[in-house]
């Protein structure tokens, strides 16, 4: 049996909140069909928790919601509406555009352009290739972009963008997919592979931990990660005759040492052979760099004024002022610099070196590192060839302590002379041997010395072969200083005696 319309039991229309009189049966803005509200029921609860009834409550917002129906009002269920179907407002109350209805989607047509829109060129659709976005139009346009009243979405004005072409660079059509293109017949890829890593170039310094990563410039393994030693943590040289090894030993975070060795030939064609051994003064600023520059600068003239004829003793005395030149020129810096690290003092080392000819044998010294000769017959006795300028040197000469004494104070190493412009007054001391017989001359800083003190000590730590294989003896020299504890930086030079011709070196 049909129902009979309702009259309107709402004052505003559910559908735009349009006023209604008592007796509308159609909303007289939007035309909705009142008849379908039904009354509100009354909310009588059977039960007050205060003991009383209460009066009906209103809707919390003051809009009577109308309630769901189960028909449209002629006895058949009520249609199913989509959201996009039901009218509704925006946050200020406006009405919502209306949407058009979606059109069947076109495989190889582009959207259509809002009217209005200024027409956009369109290229011929090309075939699909991997990589193709299917999200995006074939072809170089974007979606147009456009509002109710501005003629953009987003409600800006026409010029907050420049609508001029190439005013913005344009997204790529395509992207490189993982995946290949679901509509091409082509066969699945193999999978992928990882690449192995490359192998260091050869000029490229290899990791000493894997032996294959490369070396970054921080020092660090690209592979492993493993810290790599220093370029001076540990150096190797041999020239002829002449063989030198430098360690940071075990207790110091740098090596302070350095040493050049090289050889020439005097004026008569005789050959001659240098050896020079720098040890940095730890209390002093930069004091790698101030052994590095001595030993440069003292090996380097030796080996330009012996080919000139110069005394080979003279020639020891002028390299030592051309070090001291080089360690003073370290301390030239702005007078600025200075005022801002006051606490810093000059650079400073000491310095040891030997001559060695066919019948001659000169050393030259400023500090406390050592020149001892050790005899190839090891039944002549060995010799310290220089003294040091220290505090416990100063006491054994002046009588007033033993060696044993005066070493075994904290005060033996304190140096009383080097190179360096904070040093007081610089004596170069040089000194010229004519030994009667062959054997070694050893070079070397007191943290090897300490190990060995007495030229008894030294000449048993050097192997017996040294005159014949100089840079063996120099490792084994080394290795005897940090088996001792190696608290020091080691350096030693070793350099036969009488130097051989020309050409001839260590088996």
């Amino acid at each position: 049996m049909s129902q009979m319309p309702q009259q309107a039991a709402v004052s505003k229309c559910p559908s735009c909140e349009e006023p209604l009189e008592s007796g509308d049966r159609f909303c007289g803005a939007c035309g909705y069909d009142l008849s379908a509200v039904p009354a509100r029921p009354d909310d009588s609860p059977t039960i007050a928790l205060n003991g009383a009834v209460p009066p009906p409550s209103s809707a919390p917002d003051g809009v009577d919601w109308p309630v769901a129906r189960d028909s449209d009002g002629f006895g058949r269920p009520a249609p199913v509406h989509a959201a996009a179907e039901v009218p509704g407002t925006d946050s200020g109350g406006s009405p919502l555009p209306p949407h058009p209805p979606a059109a069947p989607p076109m495989p190889s047509a582009a959207p259509p352009m809002p009217s209005g829109a200024p027409p956009v060129p369109r290229t011929a659709p090309g075939p699909a290739a991997p990589g193709v976005r299917f999200d995006h139009p074939a072809g170089p346009e974007q979606e147009p972009v456009h509002g109710p009243e501005t003629g953009r979405e987003d409600g800006r004005e026409p010029d907050a963008y420049p609508r001029e072409p190439d005013a913005y660079p344009r997204e790529p059509d395509e992207y490189p997919l993982q995946a290949p293109d679901p509509r091409s017949a082509a066969a699945p890829p193999a999978p992928a592979v990882p690449p192995a890593p490359a192998a260091p170039a050869a000029s490229e310094k290899v990791c000493v931990a894997c032996r294959a990563g490369r070396v970054d410039d921080d020092g660090y393994c690209e592979n492993c990660g493993h810290a790599q030693p220093r370029e001076r943590d540990h150096m190797e040289q041999e020239s002829g005759p002449v063989a030198a090894v430098s360690d940071r030993g075990l207790r110091h975070h740098r090596n302070e040492d350095a040493f050049s060795v090289g050889c020439t030939a005097l004026p008569d064609g005789a050959p001659a052979s240098v050896a020079i051994v720098c040890d940095g003064v730890s209390s002093a600023t930069r004091p790698d760099d101030a052994s590095l520059a001595a030993s440069r600068a003292a090996g380097e003239s030796l080996l330009a004024a012996l080919p000139r004829g110069t005394h080979p003793q003279q020639a020891m005395h002028d390299a030592i002022l051309a070090a001291s030149h080089a360690v003073n020129a370290l301390a030239e810096e702005p007078e600025t610099a200075r005022e801002q690290a006051p606490h810093q003092n000059a650079p400073a080392c000491t310095l040891v070196g030997a001559v060695v000819t066919a019948g001659l044998l000169v050393v030259g010294w400023v500090g406390d590192s050592r020149v001892y000769w050790v005899p190839a017959d090891r039944s002549a006795p060995p010799a310290r060839l220089t003294e040091d300028d220290s505090w416990a040197a100063q006491m054994v000469a002046a009588g007033l302590m033993s060696e044993a004494e005066a070493y075994a104070d904290e005060r033996a190493h304190a140096i009383t002379g080097g190179l360096g412009a904070d040093a007081y007054e610089l004596e170069p001391h040089t000194a010229s041997f004519k030994p009667d017989r062959p054997g070694v001359v050893v070079v070397c800083t007191d943290g090897l010395w300490n190990y060995a003190e007495s030229a008894e000590e030294m000449a048993e730590a050097v192997p017996l072969d040294a005159a014949a294989r100089p840079l063996h003896s120099a490792r084994v020299l080394v290795g005897h200083a940090l088996d001792g504890g190696g608290h020091d930086n080691v350096t030693v030079a070793l350099v036969p005696f009488p130097a051989p011709p020309q050409g001839a070196g260590s088996a």
